[in-house]
């Protein structure tokens, strides 16, 4: 039986902090499913299909990452593509606060799924997509901090805002 694994988030950006948790996550599952779920409390930076597009890009040379939108609770999503992990990457303690009990609701809606942390890589601990977007927004540059490029947005898309 596969082990598949969903990596849920917003990632808007995904950051090269992500991109280590799913590198790492590799030699863990068999698969793993970046999972962009739809925040209805969150405006979007970056839109989602053009995100799913960008990490799709990011991983086209790794079979074993698929990338897909969803809608909905995360654990439902879980059930419906398979997946028995979810993969999560920890900065620190406020985190894994969050995080924990983020993993007892999901466990709580589907029994047959398992939270696996990881801790994120010191080098990157400090990166965070809210960061990222502010410096973007403000005209600075991110690339250092992402694993594609910017120029990978569409040409045909408006430059992002924040309303």
């Amino acid at each position: 039986m596969k082990r598949i694994a969903i990596f849920p988030g917003s990632f808007d950006p995904f950051t090269n902090g992500h991109y280590d948790v799913v590198q790492r996550g590799c030699e863990l599952f068999d698969n793993i499913i970046i999972a962009i779920g739809n925040n209805s409390s969150k405006n979007r930076y970056f839109p989602v299909q053009e995100m799913v597009s960008i990490i799709e890009g990011v991983f086209k040379d790794n079979p074993q990452v698929w990338v897909q939108a969803y809608k909905g609770l995360t654990a439902d999503f879980a059930k419906e593509v398979g997946a028995k992990f979810l993969l999560r990457g920890l900065r620190n303690t406020t985190d894994f606060e969050y995080e924990n009990t983020i993993a007892q609701a999901n466990r709580h809606i589907n029994q047959e799924l398992e939270t696996v942390f990881l801790i994120t890589s010191p080098s990157l601990a400090a990166i965070n997509s809210s960061i990222i977007r502010e410096i973007h927004r403000f005209g600075g540059n991110v690339q250092e901090f992402i694993p594609f490029s910017l120029s990978s947005l569409p040409s045909n898309s408006p430059a992002p805002q924040i309303e």
